[in-house]
């Protein structure tokens, strides 16, 4: 199975994971918001079901997953299926695109960040959420990565 048929599949269990750990949950959404610019038109890539884009005031999201993008639909996020190498809006649509751990699944990063640099209207911002693979955080999920659902197809 590939990343996306993983998180089609199990995009309940990924949802209940933020209920389950609502400090580290709320902690990344305090983090986040410090970067996030306000009354701005924004695009979460890689959507998943929604837990960052709706606290963080996005409306419209790509996720390639559908139950994940169903769950998303849900929270009221307007989700494109699609993938982030190839991102279904014009050139300068977006003030600023949001990548929260999406780039470690996508097969081909760099047009990921491609299509991210089209969309964004001049000046506006690409703000990556990943887990630095050196940090005791990164450390942790590595040793752990076998045995997770998701993980272990991360780049």
């Amino acid at each position: 199975m590939n990343s996306i048929e993983i998180f089609d599949k199990y995009a309940k269990e990924y949802d209940e994971w933020f209920d389950a750990n609502r400090f580290a949950y709320v902690s990344e959404i305090q983090a986040l918001k410090k970067f996030v610019p306000e009354n701005s038109k924004g695009l979460e890539v890689g959507v998943g079901t929604g837990r960052f884009a709706v606290p963080l005031g996005i409306r419209i999201g790509v996720e390639p997953a559908k139950a994940m993008a169903d769950i998303s639909r849900k929270r009221g996020i307007e989700v494109y299926e699609a993938k982030a190498e190839k991102l279904p809006f014009d050139d300068s649509s977006f003030d600023f695109v949001l990548i929260i751990v999406t780039i470690c699944f996508v097969q081909d990063p760099i047009q990921a960040l491609r299509e991210a640099k089209r969309v964004l209207k001049p000046g506006g911002y690409i703000i990556i959420g990943m887990i630095d693979k050196e940090s005791f955080l990164g450390k942790l999920y590595e040793s752990k990565k076998k045995e997770s659902k998701f993980y272990r197809h991360a780049n």
